[in-house]
């Protein structure tokens, strides 16, 4: 047999072999253009109106690139939820920046929630589809996982300020308090996602939460000291 024709019956071995490194690159990619397609989509038409036909066709891979990564749509989502409560979690935290006076740190803090939830891609994913796609006790979760440690540091500043207890702040009452916000804010959120005019519902918002701050100010400048419901309970024994 000749050289020529033997050479044509050896196999041919590829001179280059992807790296690991590269594949892994490969595969990173695939997954943040899925959750990129996957937040346009879930924004603009919804969880309902997205199939995952539309999520892979998007992206331009295909369906077992996508079940590589995600078990399926409603994991998918729980992704892009992540990132988009992560992203408002950013966004809150720069409004925060520089901020020393407790006061107006509560209301830059308030105002940049508020711009926030008015964000086309926070409303639909996180407010409106959030809780029924993840389910109540997940969606609290998630959200107590990306903004309440937020919620936290503006309300220990606000009432730590002025004369209450020389600073020091009762750790259960501090929860209390949070809770309270974290609860009162989590429903205008909802109020203002969800209203035909976000932006009029946004002011009226800041308007009443505003209001209750300015109050709590008034009691710190005055010295009223905070409720201690452990004193009243042991002054009714």
């Amino acid at each position: 047999m000749s050289k020529p024709a033997a050479a044509r019956l050896i196999p041919k071995v590829p001179t280059k072999v992807p790296r690991v490194g590269a594949r892994r690159t490969t595969r990173s990619s695939t997954k943040r253009e899925l959750v990129a397609v996957a937040e346009e989509l879930f924004a603009e038409q919804g969880y309902p109106a997205t199939s995952l036909d539309q999520i892979v066709g998007q992206a331009q891979v295909t369906k077992g690139a996508l079940y590589h990564h995600f078990s399926g749509k409603q994991a998918l989502f729980e992704a892009v939820f992540e990132r988009v409560e992560a992203e408002a979690r950013a966004s809150i935290q720069a409004g925060l920046k520089d901020q020393r006076d407790p006061w107006l740190k509560a209301q830059a803090g308030l105002r940049a929630f508020l711009d926030v939830v008015q964000q086309p891609a926070y409303r639909r994913i996180v407010v409106l589809d959030g809780p029924s796609v993840l389910g109540y006790e997940r969606f609290r979760e998630q959200e107590e996982r990306s903004t309440f440690a937020i919620v936290v540091e503006i309300v220990r500043a606000v009432l730590t300020a002025g004369e209450w207890d020389d600073g020091e702040v009762d750790e259960e009452m501090l929860q209390t308090f949070t809770r309270v916000f974290f609860g009162a804010m989590s429903s205008a959120g909802t109020s203002v996602a969800s209203s035909d005019d976000p932006a009029l519902a946004a002011q009226r918002v800041e308007a009443a939460l505003g209001f209750i701050l300015t109050g709590l100010r008034s009691l710190a400048d005055a010295g009223v000291p905070l409720p201690d419901p452990a004193a009243g309970r042991d002054s009714a024994r």
